[in-house]
């Protein structure tokens, strides 16, 4: 029996969902969780697919711990928590050609790659859908750049450690930009709150607009009321 899981690094916990995935092989789960926690500390931190072999007759089982996925080890190279929700306005951090060629050298033996280029253009293609640049630049432009040779003396040499200087730029340069999406989000978060309170007058005027109708025509007698008659002379 297999059963598939994609764990925290090192922190596994039980909870009702992993109860429900191993109850049916009739395992220890305690044991599962402590055996995984030690197969995976390697990887705190980051999500991990592990399979469990299940031999249901003797309750044994082995475990298999899968690389991490791509976005996880860009994360944990560039010491971020998550990606960019909105890739295209905000950007969630600023990655080295060296960061990139690190992460495509853990990944290259389960990537479709033919070559460390193809590995570390494959890598640079994910950081595009977590919103991070790559040396000052959209991840899409420096896909560019990889394909077209631009780092060929940096993949060749498998260089992965970025120069303390060269950092220091990457950062400066991501503070920068930060600094501006912030003031971007704020000044938009100001134009939304505009538009609603526009838009909460509007309604409150055509409520007491509609109000002031409805009292106005109350007071005005039905249209075809009988007039009041005038009572006959009396007489003497």
């Amino acid at each position: 029996m297999e059963i598939k899981l994609l764990v925290e690094g090192g922190s596994m916990k039980p909870g009702p969902a992993l109860s429900q995935q191993l109850g049916p092989a009739g395992i220890n789960i305690g044991q599962v969780i402590s055996k995984i926690n030690d197969a995976t500390k390697s990887f705190n931190g980051l999500k991990v697919p592990v399979i469990l072999n299940v031999n249901t007759k003797t309750k044994e089982f082995e475990i298999q711990v899968a690389s991490p996925p791509v976005s996880e080890l860009i994360k944990k190279q560039i010491k971020i928590e998550k990606g960019s929700g909105l890739q295209k306005k905000m950007y969630a951090g600023n990655a080295s050609i060296e960061d990139i060629i690190s992460v495509a050298k853990t990944k290259f033996p389960n990537l479709l790659c033919k070559n460390l280029k193809s590995a570390v253009s494959t890598v640079a293609g994910t950081c595009s859908s977590l919103g991070m640049l790559i040396e000052n630049k959209i991840a899409k432009e420096t896909v560019i750049d990889i394909n077209e040779g631009k780092y060929d003396r940096e993949i060749k040499s498998e260089k992965t450690e970025t120069p303390s200087e060269k950092r220091k730029k990457l950062d400066e340069y991501f503070n920068e930009v930060r600094s501006a999406q912030e003031k971007q989000k704020k000044a938009e978060e100001v134009a939304a709150a505009a538009i609603e309170a526009e838009k909460a007058a509007t309604t409150a005027t055509a409520t007491t607009t509609a109000t002031a109708t409805a009292t106005t025509t109350k007071a005005v007698a039905p249209t075809g009321a009988k007039p009041a008659e005038t009572p006959a002379p009396t007489k003497k």
